[in-house]
């Protein structure tokens, strides 16, 4: 059975990781000095930068010895607060320190994982911000109310299960109180691939359907922004590998969800390619390359290994997907907002995801998403946050679910 996080994080953890943090961010900015210092040394490029190999003997020396000064630092830093771990206690963490801890997840949360750092977000379902263990009689005492219509509610980037409640709307609760649906948030690293946190997530419904309390009905799938991809990812694992939750999902709602991408992550790669342009201004490009790969996967809008296997992320590559459709058998729907006040021809996105993407539809039939049209929805003067918690987002909601 799966082993979740606990809920109460040691603060002695907590500044390791951001003592971590810290440090490789302090190393990587002397990284950056120096090769911007060396570029100047080295003369000027038309002329074959002459002084390349004696300004990069001397600038070697110097950075290389400031950097084994910090990388010391740092391990003292971290055998003290590992030492100080019994005194320093425990605590539940605050909504604060949780949106925090999220953020940098989903600009840095590959990296985190990578380095092991206490700061990366392990994967588990919770409630009311509480991990759940995935075990019968937990699951009993834990959802002493629990139906037979599971909702899974899937968080978008950067953010935690947490921030479905807000302005005093959750969509999940509100669901449960409406139509007795027992709603169950995950919360996740979203600065993974997608693929890779698709896979995890139906692993987890597989335990997680294995050891719901009471015989399930149906399992419905709610995603937003990044969450929808995560859904649909999770969905293609579970076909692929023949997991029992798939037959049970009756279910798939994609609130603002990139499904062909976001033009802000397009953006970021112009930025990449125009600063490397210039060997003066190319050392800062390695600023632009700290977007986590979940933030990279959200350029096309990528849910399968093969859409980035073998290719450059930061590169400015084309789209690798093909024929990519919907879990079929499946009641799929999808919701776009609009900072317009009013339904036109053409309209804006919610400051985030285009509407043409959040409804999966593209100029290349072959990777239209085909949602029914009964099955979508333009909500006009919202942004992309708006869809948590927008009146006329849950009354659409409220019909659809209720059969």
């Amino acid at each position: 059975m799966n082993s979740q996080s606990p809920a109460v994080r040691k603060n002695a953890e907590a500044l390791r990781g951001a003592s971590r943090l810290a440090v490789q961010a302090t190393r990587g900015v002397m990284g950056l000095v120096e090769e911007v210092h060396c570029t100047i040394a080295s003369g000027p490029s038309v002329l074959g930068r002459p002084l390349e190999r004696p300004a990069r003997a001397v600038t070697g020396w110097i950075y290389s010895t400031l950097q084994e000064a910090t990388r010391h630092v740092g391990a003292g830093l971290d055998a003290v607060l590992a030492r100080l771990s019994p005194w320093l206690g425990d605590s539940a963490p605050g909504p604060q320190r949780e949106a925090v801890v999220s953020a940098l997840n989903g600009v840095l949360g590959d990296a985190l994982e990578a380095q092991g750092n206490p700061l990366a977000i392990p994967m588990a379902f919770r409630v009311h911000g509480q991990p759940l263990c995935l075990e019968p009689e937990a699951l009993r005492a834990a959802l002493p109310e629990a139906g037979s219509r599971l909702l899974v509610l899937v968080h978008g980037s950067s953010m935690n299960d947490l921030q479905w409640s807000r302005r005093g709307h959750d969509h999940g609760a509100a669901l449960a109180r409406d139509l007795g649906y027992t709603p169950v948030y995950l919360h996740y690293n979203s600065g993974l691939h997608i693929s890779r946190n698709g896979r995890a997530l139906s692993a987890l419904l597989e335990q997680l359907v294995a050891c719901w309390p009471v015989p399930l009905e149906s399992l419905t799938l709610m995603g937003h922004s990044m969450g929808g991809l995560v859904a649909r990812s999770a969905c293609l694992a579970a076909e692929a590998e023949g997991q029992a939750w798939r037959p049970l999902l009756r279910g798939l709602v994609c609130l603002g969800s990139p499904h062909h991408g976001s033009p802000l992550e397009r953006g970021g790669s112009w930025v990449d390619v125009l600063l490397e342009i210039s060997s003066y201004s190319a050392p800062f490009a390695r600023l632009g390359r700290i977007r986590g790969a979940g933030v990279t996967d959200l350029r096309f809008g990528n849910v399968l290994d093969e859409h980035w296997e073998g290719r450059e992320r930061f590169g400015w590559g084309g789209d690798a997907r093909r024929g990519v459709t919907l879990p079929e058998g499946v009641a799929c729907y999808a919701i776009a907002a609009t900072t317009a006040k009013a339904l036109a021809e053409r309209l804006p996105g919610d400051g985030l995801v285009p509407v043409d993407s959040a409804l999966g539809q593209h100029a290349l039939p072959e990777l239209t998403l085909r949602f029914p049209e009964a099955n979508q929805r333009i909500i006009p003067g919202a942004n992309h946050l708006d869809l948590l918690d927008h009146p006329e987002v849950y009354a659409t909601l409220r019909t659809w679910l209720a059969s």
